[in-house]
C-alpha cells in the first residue's frame, strides 16, 4: 500500500520500514522456556530498529467484527488452565497507546474498528514478546480475528496493514499453521505425523513462492487434519499479506511438536 494512504499522524511517525513476523507459538510452556524454539523467537528481532509499536494478531482473539486495544495498560491475559502456577501469575505489563489505535480504525476505514477496552494482551501473545522483548517497555496492541470473514478477506485486511510496517510498528502475528490438539502424542514431544509435515511443508512452499492465493483453499485430507479450526491458521494470512513483490520469508523453527502443533515461524524483511 503505498505512503500516501497514511493517516496524518502515522505519516509524520515514517521512519525505516520495519520487517513483519509470523511465530508458531505452541504450548503457553514456552513462556518460561530457554529452548531452541525461544532463542529462534529472540534472535527474529535482533538488529531490528526499536518499533515505536508493536501490534499483535493473535489466534486466541475472536470477534464478530473487527476490534483494536485501546487501553492506556493491557492486561496480561491466562487464557489457558492446567499449568504452573508461575505461568499463571507471569504479567507482561506492556504500555498501550490508544493514539495509535485510533489510527488503526482510520487506516482501515470505512471497515468498521471497534476501539476495544477490555480484551488486553493474551497468550498467544505475551508469551512470545516475555522473550523478544523482556522488558516490556514498548507500546503493544492487538488486533482481534473477525470470524466472520474468509481466509482471503483475513488476507485482505492484512494487506491493509502494510503501511504501519514504515510507520515504526512491528506486526507480529501469531497462531500455528498446523494445529490439532486432538491428534496430540504426548509421549512424543520430537515427533511429526506424516500428514502434518505434508502440509507444513505445502504451505511453507507456497510462501516461499509468494503463491499466496493457494493458502485460500483447505480442501485436501491433510488440510482438515492440520486445521480442523480455522482460528490458529489465520494470523499466518495476515504476516504473508504484509510482504513487499520480492520480498520472501525468512523461515525459521521448521519443526512440528507432539506429532500436530506446527512451530514453523517466518519474518517478512531485511535485518535492519
Amino acid at each position: 500500500m503505498p505512503v500516501t494512504c497514511l493517516p496524518a499522524n502515522l505519516k509524520s511517525a515514517m521512519t525505516s520500514t520495519l520487517p513483519a513476523l509470523f511465530i508458531g507459538h505452541g504450548n503457553p510452556m514456552h513462556a518460561l522456556n530457554d529452548n531452541a524454539v525461544t532463542r529462534a523467537w529472540r534472535a527474529s528481532v535482533l538488529g531490528v530498529a526499536r518499533p515505536r509499536a508493536i501490534l499483535g494478531i493473535s489466534a486466541h482473539w475472536l470477534t464478530r467484527g473487527t476490534a483494536v486495544t485501546a487501553m492506556l495498560r493491557p492486561e496480561t491475559i491466562h487464557d489457558f488452565e492446567g499449568f504452573p502456577r508461575e505461568l499463571a501469575e507471569f504479567a507482561y505489563p506492556a504500555p498501550g497507546e490508544p493514539s495509535l489505535a485510533r489510527e488503526i480504525a482510520e487506516l482501515l476505514a470505512p471497515r468498521n474498528i471497534v476501539l476495544d477496552q477490555d480484551w488486553g494482551l493474551d497468550h498467544g501473545l505475551w508469551c512470545l514478546l516475555a522473550h523478544m522483548f523482556p522488558q516490556a517497555d514498548i507500546p503493544v496492541l492487538q488486533l482481534s480475528l473477525d470470524v466472520n470473514l474468509s481466509a482471503a478477506e483475513h488476507y485482505l485486511l492484512g494487506r491493509g496493514l502494510r503501511s504501519l510496517r514504515d510507520a515504526g510498528v512491528l506486526i507480529v502475528a501469531s497462531g500455528n499453521i498446523v494445529h490439532n490438539l486432538g491428534l496430540m502424542d504426548w509421549r512424543h514431544p520430537e515427533a511429526a505425523a506424516d500428514w502434518a509435515q505434508r502440509f507444513n511443508d505445502r504451505v511453507r512452499d507456497r510462501l516461499a513462492q509468494a503463491d499466496h492465493s493457494a493458502l485460500f483453499v483447505l480442501d485436501s485430507a491433510d488440510a482438515r487434519r492440520a486445521v480442523p479450526t480455522p482460528e490458529h491458521y489465520w494470523p499466518m494470512l495476515y504476516a504473508a499479506a504484509l510482504a513487499d513483490a520480492g520480498e520472501t520469508p525468512d523461515f525459521f523453527n521448521d519443526r512440528i511438536e507432539f506429532a500436530s502443533i506446527g512451530m514453523l515461524s517466518f519474518r517478512i524483511g531485511a535485518q535492519a
